[in-house]
Parts: structure tokens; sequence; C-alpha cells
């Protein structure tokens, strides 16, 4: 296997609380400290992804509710195209590539108009086709898509449209179990390599989009063939919100692209059959007959 260099994108989605100050030192962190290659943040247009029962509900758990109903909560999270343009703009000036997941096709029109590198479907909209015609006809970037909650079947489906559109060499397509947090038992990491035997040679890459704990199963995720890793950030777990407990923090997102850069360093085979590094200790120790 042709290992392709790591690249780790730092999830921010709406862990910014919906103040700018700290999106942006979410980006800062990510950029110098965690060294990631790319930030994600999440847009979307409540009243038209939501019905109106769903916008007036409560929040199912209302201690992380930033509103008095779902639709406020998630109004007080969101940020205006504007306000996206200053993150991205933010990114080129800390050297760190920004990108936004898409929920409806408002949102993907206005992300689209920023022209990031790529844009990210999540598990729940893959398929949403009328938002995905839209960008394989007016968007020239990478398109990234989740396949949490998909079967199969819907993954072929999602990949002959692209191929039908001319875009498939434009599609990344993650791993993802859609769970906060999802436990290890559930992550199915041998699916990687199911997307790959199926799908390398069809679309541009594979990736990995983790919810659980720890960092440990995002290594295994790129040695079995998917060089992308996205992962939650924040800055504090304990943080009002759904999805910080599922959350790298810094040191944590630091670490995960740390590992995963070594790792890359060391899948190799040995270039000849002794080492430089081992020919100093075979004179020295090699038993002699």
């Amino acid at each position: 296997m042709n290992y392709h260099k790591p690249y780790v994108i730092a999830e921010i989605g709406c862990n910014h609380k919906g103040d700018m100050e700290i999106a942006k030192e979410l980006i800062k962190v990510a950029a110098i400290f965690c060294k990631a290659d790319a930030v994600k943040f999440q847009k979307r247009n409540n009243k038209e992804l939501l019905t109106e029962e769903q916008y007036n509900a409560p929040h199912p758990n209302p201690i992380n509710s930033y509103g008095d109903t779902y639709g406020a909560h998630r109004e007080y999270l969101e940020f205006n195209v504007q306000q996206h343009q200053e993150l991205m703009d933010y990114c080129d000036e800390m050297g760190i590539t920004y990108s936004t997941s898409v929920w409806d096709t408002s949102s993907a029109q206005e992300i689209a108009s920023l022209n990031p590198e790529f844009i990210k479907i999540p598990s729940a909209c893959n398929n949403h086709f009328e938002m995905l015609e839209w960008l394989c006809d007016h968007y020239k970037g990478e398109i990234h898509c989740s396949t949490g909650m998909t079967t199969p079947d819907e993954i072929e489906q999602l990949v002959q449209f692209f191929e039908r559109k001319g875009r498939a060499q434009d599609l990344v397509l993650y791993n993802c179990t859609s769970g906060y947090p999802v436990p290890f038992e559930d992550i199915c990491l041998l699916d990687i390599t199911t997307l790959r035997d199926k799908y390398q040679n069809r679309i541009k890459q594979i990736g990995f989009s983790g919810h659980h704990l720890g960092i440990a199963a995002d290594v295994a995720a790129y040695t079995l063939g998917a060089p992308i890793v996205e992962r939650h950030y924040t800055l504090d777990r304990t943080w009002k919100g759904t999805d910080h407990s599922a959350s790298l923090e810094p040191n944590g997102l630091r670490k995960l692209a740390r590992d995963l850069r070594a790792v890359h360093k060391a899948l190799t085979h040995k270039s000849q059959d002794i080492l430089p590094i081992e020919q100093v200790q075979r004179d020295k120790l090699k038993y002699r007959k």
C-alpha cells in the first residue's frame, strides 16, 4: 500500500459557542500548537433545515441549550457568511486550511461563494441530492462526504451520482459511525478496508471521521488506508454543548498529529538488508562463530 502523508482536520464545528473570539483562538491553537492541517466549521440555514415543529421544540438536552427552543439554540451558534469569510481570512493568516460542513442548499451556496479548498457533507446529508447536485455543478473544489448511518447501497448510490456528474475525482469518502461518543466496538475500523477496496480507484481518497475517545483508533485508521483523519476539537471538554465531550483538547490533537506523522515515517520497508544504524550494533554484538 502507498501511504500518503496524513492530513489532520480539527473539527471545530459549533464548539466556538457562538463566539468569534473563541473561534479564532481555536484556529490559532490548532495551527500553531496542534499543527493540524485544516480546521472545519459548520453552516446551517436552520429554518430551511428544520420543520417548524423541530425549530420551536425545546432542546432535547436543556443543559446544553443556548436558547429557549432548539431553533433558538441553533441560531445562537450560527455564524453568517461574512463571519465565515472572516474565519477563512484568519485561517490564511495562521497558515491553516479553512473548511465547513454544509447542511442545506442555501448554506452550500453561501460557503461555495468563499471558494474553500474543500466542503464537507455530514452523514445526515449525504442523501441530499439537490444540494449535492448544486455543488457538483457550481463548486470546483473537493467534496468530502461522511458515511455514518448510511447503508452500503446508499454509499454506492452516492458514488454513482458523483460519477454521473463527472466529479468522482473530487470525492472523498469518510468511514464514520454516527454517535457522540462512539464506543470502541462501534468504530468498525475494518470498514475502511471495504471502502478502500471498493472505491479507491473510483474516487479521490478515503478518510476517517472519529467520534470516539483517545487517539489510538485514528492511528489504526491511517494504517488501514485513511490518510485524512478528522476529529472534533475543543479548548475544554467540560464546556456547555453536545460535542465537547466527544472532542479532543489541544494536547490530544497535538499528540494525534505528532503520532500520525511519526507512523507515516515508520511505514516503510528496509532500504537494505542491514541498515547503517544496525551495522554499528552488528559489528559490536552479532554472534561470531
